[in-house]
């Protein structure tokens, strides 16, 4: 690691844990950037498929109470 990133991450560390996952959350988005097209039309594809399986009656729903009834919490 260079002497900026260890400033940086010395400074980040001080900061409140809100701040740090706002900052982030900032780092992460800025990776976003890039536009792959060949990603975009493959996601737009499954999106596709999706709304017909849904409309088809083929997808299996379920409701927020299942959902979370099948959410296993972490052992702490």
């Amino acid at each position: 690691m260079g002497a900026q990133l260890d400033r940086i991450l010395k400074d980040a560390s001080s900061l409140s844990a809100s701040d740090r996952a706002q900052l982030a959350h900032c780092l992460i988005s800025s990776l976003d950037q890039v536009n792959d097209e060949d990603v975009n039309h493959a996601w737009l594809e499954v999106v596709e498929q999706r709304i017909d399986a849904l409309e088809s009656g083929q997808a299996e729903t379920l409701s927020w109470e299942e959902v979370k009834k099948g959410l296993k919490r972490p052992a702490c």
